[in-house]
């Protein structure tokens, strides 16, 4: 059969929690290191695509600059400035500046430092959706500049890897296979049905499922870790922790998952996709691959593309909740979206390249929103109870909602484990925003 997969997984060079994982794992020849470009499709131009190229001999940020000013099919010079000024606050002051935006939406920024809508439209359009499966209307853009950022002081740091194989084999099972060899247990098909406290509101043990009309297993241990999304663990956070007053676990409310949709595509040849991530900059679709051509183990003489639809509902900033519709009706929407793409490949009268097969996976609530003003309401890994951590890509970690910002939020977690097993004094609990504290003083 086919793999099916969740979402477009790709590795960036500036993801160094993530390498440092492979490298752990003995594992590195199986990221398929893709030539140093970004690649956009030109909807103005059907069937043609546009690359910036980052040069192999020059460091950042100087490749990244040689990659802008060498590509004249999305930005004219005038624009390339327009969009390089406003950016130089960040450069001088860095993080600090980064962070300061968060209030304020892609979109928001843009009109505050001048910058014409077809900017956006050409760029930030393309870019919102590919980090956060959101319009630049509704994304923070504090991940805009954490992305250009990363690139910027990176030499290889927007540079992309497929993985060269599916998932569960070529990273989940070594991950399994390391902790087994060190006397850790991994368990599958086994649920957690609710967290059991102490009188003193500290962890008792995780209760997991038991068969229909058995009591679950109670797991105990030292400490207790929650790696489960945002959405996920507020169904199952208990009702005390939710009026617990330092409002840490209140403030979760604040943040929710935003939904997305992979779209697998399987045609009856092979068509003239990159080998590379695209970027579609397509009303519909965020990024897209020929898995086909990108993936060792998925190569095969005909393509399947493999495609973010995003966004994917109204609050994500689409205008039809796609992700309540019918599968077939995706599908023919992005379809049609293709038709755009590969004018000459794929045609509406089924003439050229013909769908042999389709499926879409639906993920109602993925990485956390990152729409403006979130950040202050995530939470340190570090609570106050002394026998619970979190860790996800919603707590408080550099890299937002990412697989090298959930990788690194588990490091974080480790830290104030191992600092706390041997007495060592650990970097606190985040401040709880006041707003929180206000709505806990009301509701007492």
């Amino acid at each position: 059969g086919d793999w099916i997969e969740t979402g477009l997984h790709i590795f960036f060079g500036a993801y160094p929690n993530m390498m440092n994982l492979f490298k752990e794992l003995d594992i590195e020849e199986r990221l398929q290191w893709k030539e140093h470009q970004m690649a956009f499709a030109m909807p103005q131009f059907p069937g043609e695509f546009t690359k910036f190229n980052f040069p192999a001999a020059l460091p950042a940020p100087l490749n990244m600059g040689y990659a802008i000013l060498t590509n004249d099919r999305m930005l004219s010079w005038p624009e390339k400035i327009q969009t390089g000024l406003p950016l130089l606050p960040m450069l001088v002051q860095g993080q600090e500046y980064v962070d300061a935006q968060d209030e304020l939406s892609v979109a928001e920024w843009m009109t505050r430092n001048g910058m014409p809508q077809r900017i956006s439209d050409e760029l930030f359009v393309a870019m919102a959706k590919a980090l956060d499966f959101i319009d630049p209307d509704k994304l923070s853009m504090t991940v805009v500049l954490t992305a250009m950022n990363r690139f910027l002081n990176e030499t290889h740091g927007s540079k992309t890897a497929f993985l060269d194989g599916n998932q569960p084999d070529r990273l989940c099972k070594p991950i399994q296979e390391y902790v087994e060899a060190r006397g850790g247990e991994v368990r599958l098909n086994s649920g957690l049905k609710r967290i059991e406290l102490n009188d003193d509101l500290t962890v008792s043990g995780f209760r997991l499922r038991g068969r229909e009309g058995e009591q679950g297993e109670l797991v105990q241990a030292d400490m207790y870790v929650s790696a489960m999304s945002v959405d996920a663990f507020k169904l199952l956070c208990p009702a005390p922790w939710r009026e617990h007053p330092s409002g840490y676990f209140s403030q979760l409310e604040e943040l929710q998952g935003i939904p997305v949709m992979n779209v697998h595509l399987w045609f009856d040849r092979k068509l003239s996709a990159p080998d590379s991530l695209v970027f579609s900059r397509s009303p519909l679709l965020s990024v897209y691959a020929d898995m086909s051509t990108t993936c060792k183990e998925y190569w095969a003489p005909t393509s399947m593309l493999e495609l973010v639809f995003a966004p994917c509902d109204e609050c994500a900033g689409a205008e039809v909740n796609w992700i309540g519709r019918p599968d077939d009706d995706i599908v023919q929407a992005t379809l049609r979206e293709l038709e755009r793409i590969f004018p000459d490949e794929i045609k509406p009268d089924g003439s050229k390249a013909v769908l042999t097969k389709s499926v879409v996976v639906k993920t109602p609530r993925s990485v956390y929103a990152a729409v403006p003003g979130r950040n202050k309401f995530r939470p340190s890994q570090e609570g106050p109870l002394a026998n619970f951590i979190l860790a996800g890509d919603y707590t408080d970690q550099r890299y937002l909602g990412s697989m090298e910002g959930a990788v690194f939020s588990g490091k974080l977690a480790a830290e104030v484990i191992a600092e706390k097993s041997l007495g060592l004094p650990t970097k606190g609990v985040k401040e709880v925003h006041f707003s929180i504290l206000e709505k806990l003083t009301v509701n007492i």
